[in-house]
C-alpha cells in the first residue's frame, strides 16, 4: 500500500495517536512495546484497522453461556449441561474480597482511569524496555472484559478464539474503541460485574460463581481472603496457576495478590500475611456436565429432551438458532420425569438384566390421556465405557435411537382394534390350525398383496377353533393370520397410524400380511404411547417430555404440548382391555399381572428370538419393555439374563416380570382404579387350560376373506424372515 503524502490525511500512527488522546509516540508505543508479538511498526501490519472512525460504535455482547438444569417434575435436578460451565451473578452475590482481590491484582488503577490507563501504558513500556522483551501488558480490566465478549462471541469455534484473541494491532485498537463505548456506557461496576462473569478461572470453570463452586464448593459471596486471592491470581493463567495441580505455584500466586491487596490498603498487612501463612484447601467438585452425570439412569431422557429441543421449531426457526441456543444455557428445564416412576425402572432392570448380560433390556412408561413420559430406562448405562452406551434403546432413531426392535404378538392388540372398529365380533372364530399359508390375496390401501407364505403357531398343540378372546390370551399367530386378512391391510395400517404406532427407522409400514405378527422394527416409547391409547378410552396422546422452560432472564419459553386424538371408539378400546386383561390372568402374560390393581397386556416374541416384549397397562400408566440384542445379532436360545438361564427367552418370563416390578414401584401409594370392560361370550371359557390339544376341527365362522383353504405351504421366503415369515406366539 503506497504511503500518504505529508498533509494527505491521517496517518495509520496518527489515527492511533488520535483515539488515545496523546501524542504519536504513544500510539506507537502502545502499538509495538506493550503489545506481545507485535513491533514497533505494526500499525502498518496485517490486522490493523483503515481507521478508527470506521470501527462500529455499538458492542454486540452475545448472552453469557451458563448451565442449563434438567429437572424431573418434582423439581429435582437430573442433570446440568452446558457448552461453559457458568451462573451469572450480581455483585452483591460475590464476596468483596473477590472484588478487591481481581482488580489489585488485574488493573489497581481501575477506579482511576477511564478506559486507556495511559500511566499504565507508559510503566508497561518502561518495563518493556529494561527487560528488552515483553514482560508486562497494559490492558485494563475493562479491555480484558471487551476481550472476553469477542471469545465469548467465537464461541467453540476455534478459528474464531484464534481470530478474537490474535496479537494484532487492528484488534487491539477495536478493542480499545469497545473500551472506550464501555466505560461511557456501563461503568465501573457494571463492568466488574461482567468481567467476574465472563472471565475463565481454570477446570472448566467460567464466572467467579463457577469457580467458587469448582474449587471450594461454596458460593461466590461466601469466598473469604485466602479463596478470594486464589481466585484472582488464576486470571492471567489458569493453566500454570492451577491450585489442583500445581498446588505450591498456585500458593506463591495467591501470596503475591495478598500482598498487592495490602499495599493498595485493601487489606491490612497484618491481614495479608496471616493469610498468606495459610495451606491452601479446597473442596473441589469435579465437573459435573451433560447427561452422561444425570441420576438414577436418567441419562438416555436426558439426551431424549436435548434432541426434543434441537427438533422442534419452538425454540427457533432453524436448527443452528436452536442449537445455540441450547448451548448458551441458563435455562431452566422441568420435565415430566417421575421420580418415583424411573427409580422404580431402573431398579427392575437392574433386577432382570445385568449391564454385562449378551443382552440389554429398555423400559417406558407414559401416562395415557396426557402423553406425559414418567420414566425411561435401560440396563446398559449412559456412556462410553465397556457395557454402555449412548443410543437410547427406548426411542427411534431420529429420536437417538437405534433401528428398533420387531415387536412380535405385542402388535396383535392393533389388529383386534382394527377388526373391531370394522364391526368383526369379539366372537369371531377361525379354525386357527398349527401351521397354515397366509390367504392370498388380501387387500391393501392402493391394491392387493398377494403370496404363497406360510406361518405356524407357537407350540403344535395350539389349534383351534378358537374366538378372540381366547386367541389373543394364547397368542394364537394363525387366528391373527386370517383376521387381518378378513379386514384387509388398510384398516391395521391406519389404526396403527391414528396409535402412534409407526416403524423406528420413519419409513412407512409395509403393507404385507405378517404386519399382524409384529415384524416391522419399533421401539418401546411407541408402543408404549400405543397401548396408552386403550387405557384412555380410544383416545392416542402423543409422548411429550418437557413441561416448562424459562430462559436466563426468567422468561417462560412456549414447550411444545401433547396432541390428542381418537383412535377407536371407546368400545372398542374397552373390548381390547377385555381381550388383554385375559392375557395377565389367564394367558401368556400371567407372570407380569399386579397384585391390587387392574392391569391388561400383550406378550411378544421376534423371529429367531431376537427380540422379547411385554407392553400393558392400568387405567394411570402404560409401560414398555423390551429384551434383546441392540445389534440383532445374539439369539435368545441357551442364554442367561441377569443370573437366570433360558432354554428360549419369551415375552412372559423376562420382559414381564420387568414390567411387573417397574409398574408395582411406579404405582405404589397411588390410586388403583378399574379398567373399563365389556362383556364376551368365550366358547372356550368351559375348556380347561391344557385340553387344547384334544380338540376336533370346530366350528368356523366364515368372515370375508374365506378361510375353506387345507393348511399347507412353506416357511415364509428365504432370506426374509421377518417380513414375510411369521412372529412367533410370544
Amino acid at each position: 500500500m503506497p504511503k500518504k503524502r505529508d498533509g494527505g490525511g491521517l496517518s495509520k500512527t496518527q489515527q492511533a495517536a488520535k483515539f488515545l488522546g496523546v501524542s504519536v509516540l504513544a500510539g506507537a508505543v502502545l502499538a509495538g512495546l506493550a503489545l506481545p508479538a507485535a513491533g514497533a511498526l505494526g500499525l502498518t501490519a496485517k490486522g490493523s484497522v483503515e481507521g478508527f472512525d470506521d470501527i462500529p460504535t455499538n458492542l454486540k455482547t452475545p448472552p453469557l453461556s451458563q448451565r442449563t438444569r434438567i429437572l424431573d417434575a418434582k423439581g429435582g435436578e437430573i442433570a446440568k449441561v452446558y457448552s461453559r460451565d457458568r451462573t451469572v451473578v450480581g455483585l452483591k452475590d460475590m464476596s468483596p474480597y473477590i472484588q478487591k482481590a481481581i482488580v489489585a491484582i488485574e488493573d489497581a488503577r481501575f477506579y482511576e482511569h477511564g478506559a486507556v490507563d495511559l500511566k499504565g501504558i507508559l510503566r508497561a513500556v518502561n518495563k518493556n524496555a529494561q527487560s528488552g522483551g515483553v514482560s508486562q501488558g497494559a490492558s485494563t480490566l475493562t479491555q480484558q472484559y471487551v476481550k472476553n465478549v469477542f471469545v465469548e462471541e467465537a464461541g467453540d469455534d476455534p478459528d474464531k478464539v484464534a481470530q478474537a484473541t490474535q496479537q494484532t494491532i487492528g484488534r487491539k485498537i477495536k478493542e480499545l474503541k469497545y473500551a472506550i463505548q464501555v466505560e461511557k456506557e456501563l461503568g465501573k461496576q457494571k463492568i466488574l460485574q461482567n468481567y467476574l462473569n465472563i472471565t475463565f478461572f481454570g477446570q472448566q470453570a467460567y464466572g467467579v460463581e463457577a469457580a467458587a463452586q469448582r474449587y471450594f464448593s461454596k458460593h461466590a459471596k461466601d469466598l473469604n481472603l485466602e479463596e478470594s486471592a486464589l481466585l484472582a491470581g488464576l486470571v492471567q493463567s489458569p493453566s500454570r496457576y492451577d491450585p489442583v495441580n500445581d498446588p505450591q505455584e498456585a500458593t506463591r500466586r495467591r501470596n503475591t495478590v495478598l500482598q498487592r491487596m495490602a499495599d493498595l490498603k485493601d487489606v491490612t498487612q497484618a491481614q495479608a500475611d496471616a493469610a498468606a501463612k495459610k495451606p491452601i484447601k479446597l473442596s473441589v467438585k469435579r465437573p459435573k456436565n451433560g447427561c452422561i452425570t444425570a441420576t438414577d439412569g436418567a441419562g438416555f431422557f436426558c439426551d431424549y429432551i436435548r434432541k426434543v429441543f434441537l427438533g422442534d421449531r419452538s425454540f427457533g426457526k432453524t436448527r443452528k438458532i436452536r442449537a445455540q441456543r441450547w448451548n448458551e444455557g441458563g435455562m431452566t428445564i422441568r420435565t415430566t420425569l417421575d421420580p418415583q416412576t424411573q427409580k422404580s425402572i431402573q431398579a427392575s432392570l437392574g433386577d432382570h438384566v445385568y449391564d454385562d448380560d449378551p443382552v440389554a433390556g429398555a423400559a417406558t412408561i407414559v401416562e395415557p390421556g396426557t402423553g406425559r413420559i414418567l420414566g425411561m430406562g435401560q440396563s446398559r448405562p449412559y456412556g462410553f465405557g465397556e457395557n454402555q452406551t449412548v443410543i437410547n434403546l427406548s426411542v427411534d432413531h431420529r429420536m437417538g435411537g437405534g433401528a428398533g426392535y420387531q415387536p412380535g404378538s405385542t402388535f396383535k392388540p392393533v389388529i383386534a382394534a382394527a377388526a373391531l372398529e370394522q364391526g368383526t365380533s369379539p366372537e369371531q372364530e377361525y379354525p386357527s390350525p398349527y401351521r397354515m399359508p397366509y390367504p392370498s390375496p388380501v387387500q391393501t390401501c392402493d391394491g392387493e398383496w398377494q403370496g404363497t407364505d406360510s406361518t405356524q403357531n407357537e407350540n403344535k398343540e395350539e389349534v383351534g377353533p378358537y374366538a378372540m378372546k381366547e386367541a389373543t390370551a394364547k397368542s394364537v399367530n394363525t387366528y391373527f393370520v386370517q383376521l387381518i386378512s378378513d379386514i384387509g391391510i388398510c384398516p391395521a395400517v391406519s389404526m396403527a397410524q391414528k396409535m402412534g404406532i409407526e416403524r423406528a427407522d420413519g419409513k412407512p409400514l409395509q403393507q404385507v400380511p405378517s404386519m399382524t405378527l409384529g415384524v416391522q422394527e419399533m421401539s418401546p416409547l411407541t408402543m408404549a404411547s400405543g397401548y396408552a391409547a386403550f387405557a384412555n378410552g380410544g383416545e392416542y396422546c402423543s409422548p411429550v417430555a418437557i413441561e416448562s422452560i424459562t430462559d436466563a432472564r426468567g422468561r417462560s419459553l412456549k414447550v411444545p404440548q401433547t396432541s390428542c386424538r381418537s383412535a377407536m371408539s371407546k368400545k372398542t378400546a374397552d373390548t381390547i382391555n377385555t381381550l388383554l386383561k385375559g392375557v395377565v390372568e389367564d394367558g401368556t402374560g400371567r407372570e407380569a399381572g399386579l397384585r391390587g390393581r387392574d392391569s391388561a397386556g400383550k406378550t411378544g416374541t421376534s423371529d429367531s428370538r431376537y427380540a422379547a416384549w411385554f407392553v400393558g397397562y392400568t387405567p394411570n400408566a402404560a409401560g414398555a419393555v423390551w429384551v434383546g440384542d441392540p445389534q440383532h445379532k445374539r439369539k435368545m436360545y441357551d442364554i442367561t439374563i441377569g443370573g437366570v438361564p433360558h432354554d428360549k427367552v419369551y415375552g412372559a418370563d423376562t420382559p414381564g416380570p420387568i414390567w411387573r416390578d417397574a409398574m408395582t414401584g411406579a404405582l405404589d401409594g397411588r390410586p388403583a382404579p378399574a379398567l373399563p370392560t365389556v362383556p364376551i361370550d368365550d366358547p372356550a371359557k368351559d375348556k380347561s387350560p391344557g385340553d387344547e390339544g384334544d380338540k376336533g376341527p370346530g366350528k368356523h365362522k366364515p368372515g370375508r376373506g374365506g378361510h375353506g383353504k387345507k393348511p399347507g405351504g412353506g416357511w415364509s421366503i428365504p432370506g426374509f424372515p421377518d417380513i414375510l415369515g411369521g412372529g412367533n406366539g410370544g
